[in-house]
C-alpha cells in the first residue's frame, strides 16, 4: 500500500461500497463506518511507515546507514590492495655508480692520491677512457645511469648515486663502495663502458673475487654478487642485441677481478658493466646512440629487478 492509499480508500467507499439503510439507523451507521475507515487507514500507514519498513527504502537506494554503500572499504575491490600495488622493487635500495665523473681531467692531483682497496692501493678515481670522437666515458656512464634510474624508480625502488655530475671530483673508489655500504644497498651496479683496442667488441660484467685483506672481506657477496651479474648479463644482451666481449672471460660475458676497490670493499652485492668498448668504432657508434643507451638502461634496470625478485 503506497503513503497515499487512505483518500483513495475513502472515495471508494463514499460511492456506494456500503449504500445507507432508510431511516436514524442507517444514516447513523454510515457516519460511523465513514469514520472508522480513515483511522483504520492512518494506523495501517503509519505501522508500514516504522523503522521495521526503512530497510527497504536503503535497498532501493535510498540515504539510510543499514545497507551498505558500493564504495565502502567491505565492497571495494580495491579495498585491500597495498597502496604500493603494481610496484615490485617498492623498499629495495639500489645504488647506481656511474663510473668516473666528468669533472675529474680538471682535477689531476686530487684523482691520482692513493687511496686503500684492502689488499693494496690505487689511485682515487681516473678520468675513463673516450670514443675516437671525444664522447666521454664519464658523460655515457651518467647518461645510462639515469635512465637506470627512472626505470628502477618506476617499479618502487629507492635509488641513490654516488655522483651525479655534482661533484667537482670523484668520489674515490673507497669511498664509492662505501655510500653502497651505508646504505645497506640490496644491489649495487658499477656502469662503465671499456677502453679495449679496435676491434675488441662487445660487453662484459666484472664480479668481484673472493678476497680477504686489510678493509677487503668479499666472502659474503661473491655468490650473490655473481647471481647479479647473469642476471645482467641476460637482460642487457636482450635488450641491447649485443653480443658479450671475446677478448674477456672467455667470451662468457662474466670477468673475475680482485683489484678493484670498488668491488673489494663492498658488503653489499655489487658488479661493474662494461656496456661495450669506446674504442671500437662499431661499439662507439651504438654507446653515442641515444636510442641504444635507452635500452642499455632499460636492460641493466631489468637485470637488477630480475636479482631482487629471485
Amino acid at each position: 500500500m503506497g503513503r497515499g492509499g487512505g483518500p483513495a480508500t475513502i472515495a471508494r467507499v463514499s460511492n456506494g461500497s456500503f449504500p445507507p439503510e432508510s431511516g436514524r439507523r442507517g444514516g447513523t451507521l454510515a457516519i460511523v463506518l465513514a469514520a472508522l475507515i480513515p483511522a483504520c487507514c492512518v494506523a495501517f500507514w503509519l505501522l508500514s511507515s516504522s523503522p521495521s519498513g526503512s530497510k527497504d527504502d536503503d535497498a532501493d537506494g535510498g540515504s539510510g546507514s543499514t545497507a551498505p554503500s558500493a564504495s565502502s572499504p567491505s565492497s571495494s575491490p580495491s579495498a585491500t590492495a597495498s597502496p604500493s600495488s603494481g610496484k615490485p622493487l617498492q623498499g629495495k635500495v639500489v645504488v647506481i655508480d656511474p663510473g668516473h665523473n666528468p669533472h675529474n681531467r680538471d682535477h689531476p692531483s686530487q684523482i691520482a692520491r692513493l687511496v686503500d682497496i684492502g689488499t693494496n692501493e690505487k689511485e682515487c678515481d681516473t678520468t675513463g677512457t673516450a670514443t675516437n670522437s671525444g664522447y666521454a666515458e664519464a658523460s655515457f656512464t651518467l647518461d645510462v645511469a639515469r635512465r637506470v634510474r627512472t626505470a628502477l624508480e618506476a617499479r618502487g625502488a629507492t635509488v641513490r648515486f654516488t655522483q651525479d655530475g655534482d661533484r667537482p671530483y670523484g668520489p674515490c673508489v673507497d669511498e664509492r663502495a662505501e655510500i653502497g655500504n651505508k646504505a645497506h644497498a640490496d644491489a649495487v651496479v658499477s656502469v662503465h663502458a671499456d677502453g679495449a683496442a679496435a676491434g675488441q667488441r662487445g660487453f662484459h660484467v666484472i664480479l668481484p673475487k673472493s678476497v680477504r685483506g686489510g678493509g677487503a672481506d668479499t666472502s659474503a657477496i661473491t655468490a650473490p654478487s655473481r647471481l647479479l651479474g647473469e642476471r645482467l648479463r641476460s637482460r642487457f644482451a636482450k635488450a641491447t642485441g649485443s653480443e658479450p666481449a671475446q677478448y674477456i672471460g672467455d667470451g662468457s660475458g662474466l670477468d673475475v677481478r680482485g683489484d678493484l676497490g670498488g668491488l673489494n670493499l663492498s658488503t653489499v652485492p655489487k658488479v661493474f658493466i662494461e656496456c661495450g668498448n669506446m674504442r671500437d668504432p662499431q661499439d662507439a657508434a651504438e654507446l653515442t646512440d641515444a636510442a641504444w643507451r635507452e635500452r642499455a638502461g632499460r636492460g641493466i634496470a631489468q637485470g637488477i629487478t630480475d636479482f631482487l625478485n629471485e
